[in-house]
């Protein structure tokens, strides 16, 4: 039987040093610091990172090492790729899709032909037999491009390269290595260098090789430091589904949602404040004996009911999550939201940090169009709802000012403040109707005013009622929400 990776992930240590000295071409884990990126690229960086400062604080991160981007560069040298790859490139004319799919090939296929150097290859693969350590059979690893040019602020390069799974033996990862260094010139990336006016050999690529977690047995998936939808700094959000990671990082099934409350996780607590089962149709699993390294199948529909990971689970990740984010902050001088992926392995149970970078997906939507929204804190906002509808993209109900005008009460008066009440029939059925009206012209609504976190009742008033959103105290975020899904979950019974 192959050693699983339970056995190593976080616990293999470094190889002892070869006669002649240090290896040129290799470093691992345990030796990367997030300072790194122009040697190993931003994966490698951020996992050395995480491997060297984390795990004394609990988080788990599988080991591995990295092939230098000066190995890359030094391939292609000693047997005259560089030379081979400026002729091909010339008078590339990236409109022509035939041209350029023509010269990509021939790219390629001079890579995947071309034989490494001997001493490139002895410490891949030496460094590859440390994982074995008194183990007689090879064991799986994931080999992962990273490429030294992700981070610039005028290009981004990442997602452009590959990534292979459940990489056993020698001949499997030098046959890897050769397709990660292949990958630098897909015919996207071309297209994209050149497009960008980026020299082609201003970009290395160094490759990750990192001990497998058998999540093909169990679950994985990627969790943010911040609610992605809204930008409320105060949440982790996990998503999770059956198999292999990669259908959950490329959105091809539908997973289970987790929110987590970042202030009260850090209180020792367990604020698991929703959990949202995903249908996770389908899992990716290890392909045995086929052509390919990796296949999806069906996932019964007994297992796409349940949670793919347990809440000692889901809160565990969480309070990874923290520290990530804090360590990277710290790093940064200032608050680095992040995106992580990690990963359960079947054999053992445990959970895994595989990669993390700072958040984009809120970043994105910070630079789309910007919506306008209209205060819904006059009477007039209400009758004329329709006719506001036209104009603005959605409302805001500001319940203070609102409650006032429509009650004729000053509720900065001692003699008639006691009247002031947003739980007031005719306060109750104005807020009624513009969220109807809203959702009958496809327009977003939400509060902002101070009721939902004075009376749980109203806050379950306006669920029933279809809102979109509601602003909370935070003192009062967990009991009123609790609430809220109590409530939710009645109406859809």
């Amino acid at each position: 039987m192959i050693p699983s990776v339970t056995r190593a992930p976080g616990r293999a240590t470094k190889p002892g040093l070869p006669a002649n000295g240090a290896p040129r071409f290799i470093k691992w884990f345990a030796d990367i610091t997030i300072d790194d990126v122009p040697l190993v690229g931003g994966k490698n960086a951020s996992l050395g990172e995480m491997y060297r400062e984390l795990t004394s604080k609990g988080v788990k991160v599988p080991n591995g090492f990295a092939v230098t981007a000066e190995a890359y560069r030094y391939f292609l040298r000693e047997v005259g790729l560089d030379a081979k790859i400026r002729c091909i490139l010339t008078g590339l004319d990236t409109g022509d899709m035939e041209n350029l799919r023509q010269r990509g090939a021939q790219i390629r296929q001079a890579i995947l032909a071309a034989e490494l150097p001997c001493d490139l290859e002895q410490e891949i693969t030496a460094a590859y037999d440390t994982f074995r350590g008194n183990g007689l059979r090879p064991v799986d690893v994931a080999v992962r491009s990273s490429a030294t040019a992700e981070d610039l602020p005028d290009a981004s390069f990442a997602g452009q390269q590959e990534t292979y799974l459940n990489v056993c033996g020698h001949l499997a990862l030098l046959d890897c290595c050769k397709r990660s260094f292949a990958s630098l010139f897909t015919d996207r990336a071309i297209s994209y260098r050149t497009d960008k006016k980026f020299d082609h050999f201003k970009v290395a690529l160094s490759i990750g090789v990192q001990l497998m977690v058998r999540s093909d047995l169990a679950a994985s998936g990627v969790m943010f430091t911040l609610d992605t939808e809204t930008g409320f700094r105060d949440a982790v959000l996990i998503n999770a589904a059956y198999g292999l990671g990669e259908n959950v990082v490329q959105g091809s099934v539908n997973p289970d949602e987790y929110y987590v409350f970042k202030p009260t996780l850090k209180t020792g607590h367990k604020p698991i404040l929703q959990k949202i089962v995903g249908t996770k149709e389908f899992k990716l699993i290890y392909e045995i004996g086929g052509g390919k390294m990796v296949k999806n199948v069906p996932v019964s529909s007994g297992d796409r009911l349940k949670f793919a990971i347990t809440d000692d689970e889901i809160l565990q990740l969480a309070r990874w999550a923290c520290l990530i984010e804090d360590h990277y902050s710290a790093r940064r001088g200032q608050s680095v939201p992040m995106d992580i992926e990690w990963a359960k392995d079947g054999h053992a149970g445990e959970m895994f940090i595989v990669q993390a970078r700072p958040e984009t997906v809120q970043s994105r939507k910070a630079a789309e169009v910007m919506e306008l929204y209209v205060m819904c804190e006059i009477p007039s906002n209400v009758i004329l709802a329709e006719e506001f509808a036209e104009i603005f993209d959605g409302f805001s109900i500001g319940s203070n000012d609102l409650t006032q005008l429509i009650l004729g009460v000053d509720r900065d008066s001692e003699i008639v403040a006691s009247i002031f009440d947003e739980r007031n029939p005719a306060v109750k059925k104005m807020i009624a109707q513009v969220i109807a009206v809203c959702r009958a012209k496809k327009r977003k609504i939400g509060i902002c005013g101070q009721a939902p976190s004075d009376y749980p009742e109203f806050a379950e008033f306006l669920v029933e009622q279809g809102i979109d959103s509601i602003s909370l105290n935070p003192d009062t975020v967990m009991k009123t929400t609790l609430a809220i899904l109590e409530k939710e979950l009645g109406l859809k019974r």
